[in-house]
């Protein structure tokens, strides 16, 4: 809830004062000056270069006005709603010449990027199309932070107002086209602040040409529509229908002296061979907030011309002071996010490494099951070559007591020679195919017993590398 100053004696009214990213309420005693109102909004702020800054309000009759500080509240024309409540906008009322040097508070860079950054969204300030996004760029740095792909999904831009609808309406794209172009700049943002953001977009937004320009609309002596332009820097005058480059400028230091006198307003040079320029306004008070406006920028212009003020001389020491301590703190945090993420990756890779051994742990005993199975069957395979080779053997035997017993009875008869002999032969060629027989069988035995030992041999290796492996 917003601090309400406390009554004292006397009576009070309330009153409601809106930056453009907060909303205070205050009682105010009824004899409060507007000095007194716009210190307590700065001191509730945490404010303290209030030089720039105003409060706006729309009068009884719907103009827009800042409120005199010498005044009392309660005297100014001021609007109430239906609760009787005065209302109030906290404004920049006089911009900085150079954003990075000037501005000191962090609230200070902040209420001017909020009041910018509305400017130009709402085209008050012509921004081109390549400075919108870049700007929009800056802007979603300062309210999201960093770029993350991982969580970063299309569309999450979408129901931001980033660019304005002027250079929307100029190019055939469509919104996701947009974010797109506006991504691309956000990612290369990361690291930065959101003051840094902020102060980023300030320093590219100044350089527009409307940027810090009150515009009043005036007639010359030929009354020909001009305006009037009142900046940190002195005076322009436009054309009507071009607010972008000025047609005439007065420095602050090039004039001497400003007036009016009913709605004629007149800027004497500081050469007096020059002539007065002289020109005339609507209404007489647009010339007084136009006289306003001039002594408030021309102040600021000679201030800046001279030396700090000790007051501004500590507040730069505490604000370097105070920038110097959140930049160890972001470095601190920035080294702890490094070492976080060394240290899941880390993690991430002795998984991957644990996984690649595991792998490679059930490979090594497939391949020796694979051996054992091999082994086994080549062991088989020889019991079985070594049993037929015997049997061979033993059929050998057999024919050749055959062939001896044919031979003891060849003498019988000469049929019978010729059969034995005739035997005989058939017991040769039988006994010469068992013998071959015999010994393609003792080879192939041989072979497969010197397979078996390759693959005990095998299987010995496959078991050493294995043990070697586990025992790393």
């Amino acid at each position: 809830m917003p601090p309400f100053r406390k009554k004292k004696s006397g009576k009070s009214f309330p009153v409601k004062v809106c930056t453009l990213d907060a909303e205070l309420e205050f009682n105010l005693q009824w004899r409060a000056t507007g000095r007194e109102l716009f210190d307590l909004v700065c001191r509730t702020i945490g404010l303290r270069e209030t030089w720039y800054f105003g409060l706006q309000y729309e009068d009884s009759k719907g103009f827009i006005s800042w409120l005199k500080l010498d005044k009392k509240v309660q005297d100014q024309s001021i609007q109430k709603d239906s609760e009787s409540t005065m209302s109030f906008m906290f404004l920049g009322k006089f911009y900085p010449e150079e954003v990075a040097e000037e501005l000191i508070q962090e609230v200070t860079q902040h209420l001017f990027f909020l009041q910018v950054k509305q400017a130009i969204l709402s085209m008050d300030i012509y921004c081109p199309p390549e400075a919108s996004v870049l700007l929009a760029s800056y802007a979603v740095q300062a309210k999201f932070g960093d770029f993350d792909e991982d969580t970063y999904k299309p569309g999450m831009l979408a129901s931001e107002d980033l660019l304005p609808q002027r250079v929307i309406d100029q190019y055939q794209m469509t919104l996701e086209m947009w974010e797109e172009r506006i991504r691309v700049w956000y990612a290369d943002h990361r690291g930065m602040s959101r003051d840094e953001a902020e102060m980023e977009y300030l320093k590219i937004a100044q350089d527009l040409d409307m940027y810090g320009v009150n515009y009043f609309p005036i007639l010359n002596k030929k009354e020909t529509d001009l305006y009037l332009g009142v900046t940190a820097l002195g005076l322009n005058i436009y054309e009507k229908e071009n607010r972008l480059q000025p047609r005439t400028t007065f420095t602050w230091s090039e004039i001497r002296h400003i007036s009016f006198d009913d709605k004629k307003f007149i800027i004497k040079p500081v050469d007096k061979n020059s002539p007065n320029f002289v020109f005339f306004s609507q209404k007489v008070r647009m010339n007084k907030l136009i006289l306003d406006l001039c002594i408030g920028n021309h102040d600021l212009f000679m201030r800046r011309r001279k030396p700090d003020s000790m007051e501004l001389q500590q507040m730069k020491a505490a604000a370097k002071e105070e920038k110097q301590r959140r930049q160890v703190q972001r470095n601190r945090l920035a080294r702890e996010k490094q070492l976080r993420e060394e240290a899941e990756r880390e993690r991430a890779n002795m998984e991957q490494r644990l996984l690649q051994y595991q792998e490679e742990i059930r490979l090594a005993n497939e391949a020796l099951r694979r051996s054992e199975e091999s082994a086994e069957l080549l062991a088989e395979k020889s019991r079985v070559a070594e049993e037929e080779a015997m049997l061979l053997s033993q059929k050998a035997s057999e024919a050749e007591q055959e062939i001896t017993r044919i031979r003891l009875s060849a003498m019988r008869t000469e049929e019978e020679k010729v059969t034995l002999e005739r035997k005989t032969r058939e017991a040769e060629l039988l006994t010469a195919r068992l013998v071959e027989e015999s010994e393609r069988r003792a080879a192939e035995a041989n072979k497969l017993k010197d397979e078996l030992l390759r693959a005990r041999a095998a299987e010995k290796q496959a078991k050493e590398k294995l043990l070697d492996f586990l025992s790393r």
